[in-house]
């Protein structure tokens, strides 16, 4: 976001921006980041769980190859709606 500053763009209004992860200082940026948050806690019990049952489980046992797990968006200022959008979503302060 200082990049676009220094570059003469506003954050949202000519640009909006998304991070990954919703780390600690996400929530204090100046504007707050809107960003995609893993459940990291969910990612750790599974793995936890698979791996136990690899280890205690017949050699041979299928496991699974593929896990999903849904992230989440939390909104927050450094993101608007589009020009011309439909949407009455507006960025959480």
């Amino acid at each position: 976001m200082q990049a676009l500053r220094e570059a003469g763009r506003r954050v949202p209004e000519d640009v909006s921006v998304v991070g990954f992860d919703d780390i600690q200082s996400a929530a204090f940026q100046n504007p707050a980041l809107t960003t995609v948050r893993q459940p990291l806690r969910e990612m750790g019990v599974i793995a936890a769980e698979i791996l136990l049952q690899r280890i205690t489980g017949p050699p041979n046992a299928p496991y699974p190859k593929e896990i999903i797990v849904e992230p989440s968006l939390v909104v927050r200022a450094s993101t608007t709606t589009a020009p011309g959008s439909s949407r009455d979503t507006q960025p959480v302060p």
